[in-house]
């Protein structure tokens, strides 16, 4: 058994990841030779990632507020606490709050044999951003 304490400073997510306020938490990093990690992601209203994908998929479990998904080609999802949302291997999507709503994530991935984790794309477009249908709880 290993407890860390908590001792990780918040990180601000980077520009060239995420459009508007986000914030991570470090979750899990297993030691070698597991390749999982998981991150508590804050999302402010109307931040979301940019495009991107993952090379063994993603699992985001939705624990506080009210978000939005897509996957390339399809259409925007509500996403709300209790939701779990699994991207495929190499499925390009994004994720991120509700407008007028804040929204936190687990978001677990695993690394590849490069131990590479995600591969980020371009940033969503105001215009795919709007697309999402209203929410309005």
């Amino acid at each position: 058994m290993q407890i860390t304490r908590s001792s990780v400073d918040t990180a601000k997510g980077p520009s060239d990841w995420f459009t508007g306020d986000v914030y991570i938490d470090a979750v899990a990093a297993a030691p070698d030779p597991s390749r999982v990690s998981a991150n508590l992601v804050h999302f402010m209203p109307g931040a979301r990632t940019h495009w991107h994908r993952h090379p063994l998929s993603q699992t985001v479990f939705v624990t506080e507020g009210v978000g939005l998904c897509q996957r390339r080609g399809g259409p925007v999802e509500v996403i709300r606490p209790g939701d779990r949302v699994l991207f495929e291997a190499d499925e390009e999507h994004w994720h991120g709050a509700a407008p007028n709503r804040l929204m936190v994530h687990l978001a677990i991935n695993e690394g590849d044999a490069d131990h590479d984790v995600v591969h980020w794309l371009t940033p969503v477009t105001d215009e795919e951003y709007a697309a999402a249908p209203s929410v309005t709880d």
